[in-house]
């Protein structure tokens, strides 16, 4: 496709705030190379993207290249600001954020992924896209092509949730909790939907199932906490586990993780300690294990003292 049929850079006037900088547009943006990143805080994708983004950022800035990341939200409690400002801050972000509630700028872009990078030359042409993680390298000569540089591709390491993924060990898929897009759900009682029921575990999971012990409400997008005490299993094959948990209107809430009905010792993730005690105050994503050694198939279950807890999606690593 020849440049002039490429198209152009859309406005990012329908933003809803701005992280990081005042309202950029045409006037503040001309001339520049710009790389877009559309990211929402607890897609793991993005986390073990993000290591690249943010050194790219720092590494280029004084040739000439702007990084936006614009934060379209997937769940409806990623639309409070200040979640997105302690993600920002958590990640240690320090380009220019756009706040996109209302998917004004997600449509303009007519972007359906999480995480997308755009990049954009100094004539506000959009020259390269690319959609989820990988082909890191590629897209680091594209933005050096556009800025009319070459040297080294930038070294990056992510930790903790930022650390890719073991995609040789991992045969356990992202899963959603909420009726709208759950699936494998094996409490033996069956699910009752917008209504408080107790659950029960089964007498044992199979892989990639899941279940649910004690007093829940199943909505659409989340599973939520109504007596103290309950939890949540899940049978995976994976080297790392996640949780995309919010605490509602309570917080702190403690929880307690468990593997193969012990505690996770070494295998602990980043927010749990080595007994599986961990405290939920943030909307986030959770890394509640992390296996060092060989990777088989284990069985979590997450516990929670106190009400009010809201559980989303699985995501393994």
């Amino acid at each position: 496709m020849a440049v002039s049929d490429r198209p152009h850079m859309p406005s990012l006037g329908g933003a809803t705030g701005w992280l990081n900088s005042e309202p950029l547009g045409p006037a503040e943006l001309g001339g520049r190379v710009v790389l877009v990143n559309f990211w929402t805080l607890t897609c793991i994708n993005w986390l073990r993207q993000e290591p690249y983004v943010r050194s790219w950022s720092q590494a280029y800035r004084d040739d000439g290249l702007v990084v936006i990341g614009v934060h379209t939200p997937e769940f409806s409690f990623e639309h409070d600001v200040d979640w997105v400002r302690r993600a920002v801050a958590a990640r240690s972000i320090d380009y220019p954020v756009a706040v996109d509630n209302d998917y004004a700028i997600w449509s303009a872009f007519d972007n359906h992924y999480w995480p997308a990078l755009y990049f954009v030359d100094a004539d506000g042409v959009i020259r390269d896209d690319h959609f989820g993680e990988g082909r890191y390298e590629q897209s680091e000569r594209v933005l050096q092509q556009l800025l009319g540089i070459e040297r080294e591709p930038v070294p990056v390491e992510g930790l903790g949730p930022e650390a890719a993924a073991d995609w040789d060990n991992l045969r356990t898929p992202e899963t959603y909790l909420g009726f709208s897009r759950g699936e494998h759900f094996a409490s033996p009682n069956g699910a009752a939907l917008d209504e408080r029921r107790v659950y029960e575990l089964p007498e044992s999971l199979v892989l990639n199932q899941w279940a649910l012990a004690g007093e829940w409400t199943i909505g659409p997008e989340n599973v939520v906490l109504d007596r103290p005490g309950g939890s949540i299993a899940f049978r995976f094959h994976a080297r790392d586990a996640h949780l995309v948990l919010s605490p509602g209107a309570r917080q702190p809430i403690p929880f307690r993780v468990l593997l193969d009905g012990e505690a996770p010792g070494a295998s602990h993730g980043v927010d749990v300690d080595e007994d599986g005690n961990g405290v939920l105050q943030d909307g986030r994503l959770y890394q509640l294990v992390r296996q060092h050694d060989a990777v088989r198939e284990r069985s979590l279950q997450i516990s929670f003292g106190e009400p009010g807890a809201e559980a989303y999606a699985f995501t393994f690593g």
